[in-house]
């Protein structure tokens, strides 16, 4: 079996293979349970440790199994918030082929999908980027964005000012202009294109702000109490979602709209499902702002992982 490093996995998904791997994938036959999510009550912490199971395979193929924890106070212990691994098996034979590095795979696979999704959703001349959020994921969002839209000029916003420093000088290699930036709101209203990818528990992103023709590509808020935008943001756009059935479920920033009548599931035009099956077409006019809201899905670790196992294999 093949023990797989984070930076093999950096290595072997570069952007746009990933990104086109997984268009791919959304219009083939793949079984994805529904995910287990447990919270753990962490008396050392103000909030729950996070243990999530995510099962995927395709027949005849491969199958694989996500499993990670997500701590959101771990940032003040100098650790990431995301930890875990991921195992990729044979089918056939039920054998496991490979271990890998879960956090990478996630991250690489997350700011793919939200690529895919700006492919489909964001004007094709959109050159200004605004990432909300200093992680694990910031960079790589930048980068899969970078893969699919002309971005030409990278803001990046955090609450420590130095972290969003350290985003820019990651990305140094893309040759895009990136400032660290200490106001969010005259920001939103500059961008094209606003990626958030945070631990926030309650909205950032207000559609007070918003500017016709925009594009938001929501990626935090994993928990339904959890919220980046707030209900003028769904309710002045048009709705897209990764996967809808974990979406209505799993993220607050659609569960609470949902719950609260703001809005309701006929408000969510489509799902990566349907964009990338073309049984949705999306015609955006200059008016239009779109809002895409992931929550992740087993189907899109699992297309990673084969990239990841097919690269190794190769070298």
């Amino acid at each position: 079996m093949l023990s797989i490093t984070a930076e093999v996995v950096h290595q072997a998904l570069t952007f746009p293979k990933l990104v086109n791997a997984l268009q791919v994938a959304f219009t083939e036959r793949i079984e994805v349970p529904p995910r287990l999510h447990f919270d753990m009550e962490n008396p050392n912490a103000s909030r729950e440790t996070t243990l999530l199971m995510m099962p995927a395979w395709q027949a005849g193929d491969v199958a694989g199994i996500k499993l990670v924890t997500v701590a959101p106070e771990n940032s003040q212990k100098n650790l990431p918030s995301i930890q875990g691994t991921y195992l990729l098996l044979d089918v056939n034979t039920g054998s496991m082929k490979a271990m890998m590095d879960a956090p990478s795979l996630t991250a690489k696979r997350t700011a793919a999908a939200s690529a895919l999704a700006a492919r489909f959703l964001s004007r094709e001349n959109s050159s200004t980027l605004l990432v909300v959020g200093t992680g694990t994921l910031a960079p790589q969002l930048i980068a899969a964005h970078a893969s699919v839209r002309p971005i030409r000029q990278v803001y990046v916003w955090g609450r420590d000012i130095k972290k969003a420093q350290q985003v820019c000088q990651q990305v140094e290699h893309l040759n895009i202009s990136c400032k660290a930036v200490d106001e969010l709101e005259p920001h939103v209203k500059l961008a094209d294109i606003i990626s958030c990818a945070t631990l926030s528990t309650k909205p950032l992103i207000f559609g007070r702000w918003l500017q016709a023709g925009q594009h938001l590509d929501m990626v935090g808020a994993y928990r339904p109490d959890m919220r980046e935008m707030d209900d003028t943001c769904l309710t002045r756009s048009k709705l897209f979602v990764d996967n809808i059935e974990s979406a209505v479920r799993e993220t607050g920033d659609i569960a609470i709209p949902l719950a609260e009548n703001v809005i309701t599931q006929a408000d969510i035009n489509a799902d990566l499902f349907s964009l990338c099956r073309k049984t949705f077409e999306f015609n955006r006019t200059d008016e239009d702002i779109t809002v895409f809201k992931s929550v992740g899905h087993a189907l899109e670790d699992l297309a990673a992982a084969k990239l990841v196992s097919e690269f190794v294999l190769k070298k």
